[in-house]
């Protein structure tokens, strides 16, 4: 996009109509919020392992696994079917059970507590920083008690967690650290991966998400011992392992259930895929960088939106991009900022809805008004377009869009 373009982009749109008021929308097809990119080398890689011997529990498992320690520099990995099954099998090797707290953050999907839901524990939600929008570590510090046994800070849109602040905490504590990096694939914390810096790091796979198996989760580690117990997890809780085996004399068909686990494995299609996407991670990531260098740029001149802040140590891998339309500028609530871009023809999305919002977590006593912060920024933000294929036209699109409802709603 020309440096110069936003302001001029802004000044024809000022006495443009809004589509939703029966207007000429910005497109006439939808643009995603997210979407994967999937190339002939993609399907290709899919495609061989159709005609493989193993389409499942094979060896494209494993390279997928490898592939991604190698790509954070942790020691193991392990695949799970979807990051909310990677997330409970950290859960399980954590060892939480009932009567364990786990902290965690309210701004993130339902999966980042739901998986200490179920292995019996309290989901403990604290509020987020300002700015970052992710948990802070001073309103966690207030939350641990006696029963508290694991942190799950969140990576949101992408951005790390503060986790210097967080590994600090669980070491003095003696709690699990468990990083929610469903968001955070390519990114990194002071110079360091996201996938080195917790006990347990988890990435989701999802096509919205950096690279896609169409469905999928993985758990890195630098732990033996966590990474036997989420394999055991992930395949019902059996191991033909000898070294764990009770009675390693029976023979070669010989497997025991150690433990209570699920049906969690990936299959070797979903790991073939991934395993092609993870060559073009770094391209991803990039190209991710450079529309929201774009979108800085562009919506810098808009008062009353709020751009993503960065922490100065990190260095985001952008999931998300997220625009904060502060209430008092505007003469239209959130409801109509949002149908109006819609209407636009720009597929804007809310994330998230403070998870102790929602009628379960009501129904278990959480209460609203717990976290004000999270409360606050649900009320004001809304998701834009962002994924590695996106043009430049598509970029300009946005703006353009964002700059019409701006003109129209903005409090003069």
């Amino acid at each position: 996009m020309d440096q110069n373009q936003p302001p001029h982009v802004r000044e024809e749109i000022s006495v443009e109509k809004l589509a939703l008021l029966g207007g000429t929308p910005v497109r006439t097809s939808v643009l995603s919020y997210g979407q994967q990119w999937i190339e002939e080398q993609d399907i290709q890689a899919v495609v061989d392992t159709l005609k493989s011997p193993f389409i499942t529990q094979g060896p494209a498992i494993d390279a997928f696994e490898l592939a991604v320690a190698e790509s954070c520099g942790a020691k193991y990995a392990v695949a799970f079917t979807n990051g909310t099954a990677a997330l409970h099998g950290a859960a399980f090797a954590a060892g939480i059970g009932p009567g364990d707290e786990v902290i965690t953050s309210p701004i993130t999907f339902v999966a980042s507590s739901n998986c200490v839901l179920y292995m019996g524990g309290t989901p403990v939600f604290a509020d987020i920083d300002p700015r970052t929008y992710n948990l802070d570590p001073e309103v966690v510090r207030g939350k641990i008690t006696d029963r508290t046994k694991a942190l799950i800070p969140v990576d949101f849109t992408g951005q790390p967690a503060d986790m210097e602040a967080f590994r600090k905490l669980a070491d003095e504590h003696g709690l699990v650290l468990i990083e929610d990096a469903a968001h955070s694939l390519g990114a990194s914390y002071q110079g360091r991966k996201v996938g080195t810096l917790a006990d347990m790091t988890m990435f989701s796979f999802h096509p919205v998400k950096h690279i896609t198996t169409g469905e999928g989760g993985i758990i890195v580690t630098d732990s033996e011992e966590y990474a036997e117990k989420l394999r055991l997890f992930r395949s019902h809780g059996i191991t033909r392992e000898p070294s764990m085996l009770t009675k390693p004399e029976e023979g070669p068909w010989y497997h025991e259930m150690h433990a209570l686990g699920y049906n969690y494995r990936m299959t070797d299609l979903q790991a073939a895929l991934g395993n092609s996407q993870m060559k073009r991670l770094d391209e991803f990531v990039a190209r991710r960088r450079e529309i929201v260098a774009a979108y800085d740029q562009a919506f810098a001149e808009f008062d009353g939106i709020v751009t993503p802040f960065q922490q100065e140590d990190t260095n985001s891998s952008w999931h998300l991009y997220i625009l904060r339309f502060t209430r008092d500028k505007f003469t239209a609530s959130r409801k109509e900022i949002f149908e109006a871009l819609r209407a636009e023809g720009i597929g804007v999305n809310v994330h998230y809805i403070p998870v102790y919002t929602q009628p379960y977590y009501q129904a278990l006593g959480y209460e609203k008004g717990l976290c004000p912060h999270a409360e606050a920024l649900y009320e004001e933000i809304v998701t834009i377009p962002l994924f590695p294929k996106m043009t430049s036209e598509d970029i300009e699109d946005v703006v353009r869009a964002i700059g019409k409802v701006h003109a129209h709603f903005y409090k003069a």
